[in-house]
């Protein structure tokens, strides 16, 4: 298998920690320079990652994570694990577009835009349900959406897209997370 898409990317991270036991190559894009004609030619959505598997090739982390797990035996995710996937995803995109907006192409995010303001409700309203969720013990296993979380909250520290001082138990998440090998070999740093 090889896994094709950017070191930083949370998307990318999620699916190289599924496969943390498993060998496979990984494709290290820098898609705003010169990987984008690599992209270009792999994805025509222009998304990372994408895998690779002979002749098989997938390109959105949600669907490589269903391939994995059903190459690999893992178990289906139930329907309250999948709805845990849609809101890190649902405040992941949010702080994706905030950054590129903001730190790529330099716009004011704080300004009094629409846009911006339905990405900054989203973010709140969704990290405080996962902090309630991390307090209720919802993600204490280590599995696919315990990862998504994970790779969020650490690529939005690392960004510094978001302040994640209000959400201790998020916070103490991602610290319990870095005691793992896998987590500190895929840091986006």
């Amino acid at each position: 298998m090889k896994l094709i898409g950017s070191s930083t990317s949370p998307y990318v991270r999620r699916s190289r920690l599924l496969l943390a036991d498993t060998p496979f190559e990984f494709v290290d894009l820098n898609i705003y320079a010169e990987g984008r004609d690599a992209l270009r030619k792999a994805n025509p959505a222009l998304k990372i990652p994408l895998l690779q598997d002979g002749e098989q090739t997938i390109y959105d982390s949600r669907i490589i994570s269903r391939y994995i797990s059903s190459k690999l035996g893992l178990p289906a995710l139930s329907w309250d694990e999948e709805n845990q996937i849609t809101l890190v995803e649902s405040v992941n995109d949010s702080l994706i577009l905030l950054f590129q907006a903001g730190n790529r192409s330099g716009l004011d995010i704080r300004q009094d835009v629409l846009v911006f303001n339905l990405q900054h409700e989203r973010i709140a309203s969704t990290l405080s349900e996962l902090e309630r969720q991390v307090v209720a013990g919802k993600f204490a296993s280590w599995n696919y959406p315990a990862i998504c979380l994970l790779c969020m909250l650490d690529w939005t520290r690392f960004r510094e897209v978001a302040d994640l001082s209000p959400y201790p138990a998020l916070l103490s998440f991602v610290e319990q997370a870095y005691q793992r090998a896998d987590v500190q070999a895929t840091s986006p740093r």
